[in-house]
Formats: structure tokens, sequence, C-alpha cells
């Protein structure tokens, strides 16, 4: 089965602070570089007039190019920001009650860390995609990966899209892409000195 498996797809991630003056920019010219199929707004501020004012800016860049804009973690914001939908940080925990509060229509997705417990709950719950990781070694978290058996053994058995995050480089890449959708990539791009060319590199890494 995971030798059918369709090429991965992109998830981009906002970095966690962002300056609104010159990044909208920025973000465009990495989406014209490589084809993202999602856009995740993750920042770490909780002012909801900083993240509001975000939103409205990355909204025009990502609807302009039909690429949907995710929020992280606030639900209450997807529709009054006009929103396609949520990534939740919390497992499959609110899966259930989210699913009923934004509706079919709404990308809803779950973080899941390495626990495949998890993954499944929250499929089972109706969630649109899974997400695992960190892939990567790195030293943020609790130290737990997610390994590559933990991707072989979804691809395999469930039908849930399915995304690997999280320290990624282009060896990481190269061996997930037989058995994973998509890709989310956020610092692996941001953090570059050019970050159009950086998303190309990881693209082409996809094979």
């Amino acid at each position: 089965m995971t030798d059918t498996r369709d090429r991965p797809q992109i998830t981009l991630v906002t970095p966690p602070e962002l300056e609104l003056s010159t990044f909208p920019d920025l973000l465009g010219r990495a989406l014209d570089a490589a084809p993202v199929a999602c856009l995740r707004l993750a920042l770490s501020t909780r002012d909801e007039d900083r993240i509001g004012r975000a939103a409205d800016a990355l909204r025009e860049v990502a609807h302009a190019r039909d690429i949907p804009l995710v929020i992280e973690g606030h639900v209450l914001l997807v529709g009054r920001l006009g929103l396609d939908g949520v990534h939740l940080t919390d497992g499959a925990r609110s899966i259930r009650k989210v699913r009923k509060d934004l509706g079919d229509d709404a990308i809803v997705g779950a973080f899941c860390g390495a626990s495949r417990h998890d993954g499944m709950t929250a499929g089972e719950l109706g969630a649109d995609y899974v997400s695992f990781g960190p892939v990567g070694a790195t030293g943020l978290g609790d130290g737990r990966q997610a390994g590559r058996d933990l991707f072989e053994w979804w691809s395999e058995m469930i039908e849930v899209p399915v995304i690997a995050e999280g320290a990624l480089d282009e060896d990481l890449v190269r061996s997930l892409s037989p058995v994973t959708d998509f890709f989310a990539f956020s610092a692996e791009v941001w953090d570059a000195e050019d970050p159009a060319a950086r998303l190309r590199a990881l693209d082409a890494a996809m094979g």
C-alpha cells in the first residue's frame, strides 16, 4: 500500500512572531516558490487584535492563491476572521465539540505528538487530518519523537491523512515521503536566509 501513495503535499506554518509590514510579501514569495496545500497561522501571542490583523493580511495572500488558511488553537476566531479551519494541539480531546461548533465544511486537524492512540481517536472523532511530531531531534518538548515506524503503520492501516512535522531536514523528508500525506514546515523555512529557496529545496526532497 505504501508504494502507491501520492506525493506528499506541504502545509506551511507561520513563524510564532512576524512583522506585518514585511511578512506578507515574504509569504507570497514562499507560496509561489513551491506548491503549498494549506497555510497555518500559529502565532505565540494571545492578543486577539494582533492575531486578527495577521489573519486578515495572510488570508488575503493565501486565498489569492486558493490556499486555505487555518489557525492554531483559537477555535472561536475561525468564523469571526473568515478562516477555513483550526489546527488543534491537544490531540483528540476537543475534536468532537469543535467539529460540532464549526460544522462539516471546516478543516479540523489534530496534533497528536507521537501517540498512535491519540491519532486513532482523533480520526474516529472526525479530524480531517492527524499530525505527528517532532520527527527530528529537538531540544524542545519532552524528547519523544515520532519515528518512521509510526508513519509506516498509519499509512498501511488508517485512511485519515497524516502530517509529519517538527525539526525536518531533506534526509527526513526523503525517508518519510513514501509514508506520509503532508509535511508541515515552519522554522525549517523561516529561519533560512532565503525562505523561498529553502522551501523549494524541501519540496524537491520529496522526489
